[in-house]
């Protein structure tokens, strides 16, 4: 009987690792072609100087960028930041970030330092942002991004795949967040353990690079190892003049063996929240709609980029934010933040009420800004809603698309955006 073909991820192991036919379960030792992180590096300095380590392995493919907690409130995070600041010089690491640059995923995006078919960890949960853009790219701790940091090198296991076919077509006023909400319902937040999540199919291929990295994002949250696109053409055009490194984009051989395959029909779905506390209690909008919002967050790696603010501004233009609502928005980055300035959506958010903040975690990090007082709701474009994430865990979460977030704001109460559209 012939061999299975190969998944993407065993193909890109297989190139980073040498082994030429890894194969699920199997732990091999790989060479990443790109690393990034956060203000956490702190923690990632700390692992790699207590090894013994002098110098980083690869400083031109490793990228820090700070923005959990900027600008620093407190002495301590100031000092922190300033030994990344000079770690990074001492190390002559390609890239250092300032803070306000924008949130480490959506830097890496649209800078073009993530590529398809390439390897790449960093030190962050949602690190498999990056598969919008074909690659194998995975969150990992700071030990371990540390050692690879030192030696080049990383032990992984090899994930199984999940197949995930889109069919039909987003009705209107239902977004890409809704979709991901909607599986997570369906699946559970341990659905998707140390699997990959790979789209696929014609439906797939039309979804712009902004909604991909919206689905790979939040494969963190079924548990996945990563979420991924296949290189396209939409890979392509977003990456001619922007990708930094020489690519190869890797696709599944047609005969490779997923652990399962799945199909979602678009054509049904609604627009979702998840209620608070857990990632997974998503339900259709209308099951939470009248109940009152304190904060609205449109924000975070998630959906904070300019086609999220313009879905929100476009519901916002002309009406006011409700006076028992406080509408925060933090664009993903200071690019994205310059692109809705110039279509005009800065005004309007503005105009509508609502406060920005730098480019960042901001809100979603619960490290600081927009902290919630006891007993508060706050309706979130982020993506999690675990008691106590954003800084207090007397306080609750609901997650949501931008659309939702704007329409809620307006009326001060969990309300469907489509509502709107009808009148």
């Amino acid at each position: 009987m012939p061999e299975a073909g190969l998944t993407f991820a065993q193909k890109v192991l297989a190139r980073t690792s040498g082994v030429a036919r890894p194969q699920p379960g199997q732990i091999v030792e790989a060479e990443p072609d790109f690393s990034y992180s956060h203000d956490f590096a702190v923690y990632v300095i700390d692992a790699f100087e207590r090894m013994g380590a002098r110098q980083v392995l690869r400083p031109d493919r490793v990228a820090v960028c700070l923005d959990h907690i900027i600008p620093a409130d407190n002495i301590r995070d100031a000092n922190n930041h300033a030994r990344i600041r000079e770690f990074c010089r001492a190390q002559g690491l390609r890239e250092f970030i300032e803070g306000g640059t924008g949130i480490s995923h959506q830097v890496m995006f649209e800078q073009g330092l993530v590529t398809p078919g390439s390897l790449v960890i960093a030190s962050d949960s949602h690190t498999p942002s990056g598969g919008a853009l074909g690659a194998l790219a995975l969150g990992v701790g700071e030990t371990e991004l540390g050692f690879a940091w030192a030696t080049g090198r990383l032990w992984l296991r090899v994930p199984d795949t999940i197949r995930i076919s889109l069919r039909g077509r987003l009705p209107p006023g239902v977004h890409a967040k809704d979709l991901m909400l909607h599986m997570i319902a369906e699946l559970g937040v341990l659905g998707a353990v140390y699997e990959v999540l790979e789209y696929a199919g014609p439906v797939a291929s039309s979804l712009t690079p902004s909604e991909r990295f919206t689905l790979c994002n939040m494969s963190a949250e079924l548990g996945a190892k990563t979420g991924v696109f296949p290189f396209d053409s939409v890979t392509a055009d977003f990456l001619n003049g922007r990708a930094r490194f020489d690519y190869e984009p890797v696709h599944s051989d047609l005969d490779a063996a997923f652990s399962r395959e799945l199909t979602i029909n678009l054509a049904g779905l609604q627009p979702m929240v998840a209620l608070p506390g857990r990632e997974d209690r998503g339900v259709p909008v209308g099951e939470a709609a009248g109940r009152k919002v304190d904060q609205v967050f449109i924000g975070s790696c998630t959906n904070a980029r300019a086609d999220d603010l313009e879905i929100a501004a476009g519901i916002l233009r002309g009406r006011r934010v409700d006076d028992g609502v406080r509408l925060i928005v933090v664009p993903a980055s200071r690019a994205v933040m310059a692109e809705a300035a110039r279509a005009g959506d800065l005004e309007t958010l503005l105009e509508a009420g609502a406060t920005f903040m730098p480019s960042g975690c901001a809100v979603c990090a619960g490290v600081h800004q927009g902290v919630l007082g006891d007993g508060e709701l706050c309706l979130s474009t982020s993506n999690r809603n675990a008691p106590g994430r954003m800084g207090n865990r007397k306080a609750e979460i609901m997650l949501c698309s931008p659309a939702t977030a704007a329409a809620s704001a307006v009326t001060g109460v969990v309300t469907d955006a489509r509502e709107f559209a009808k009148g």
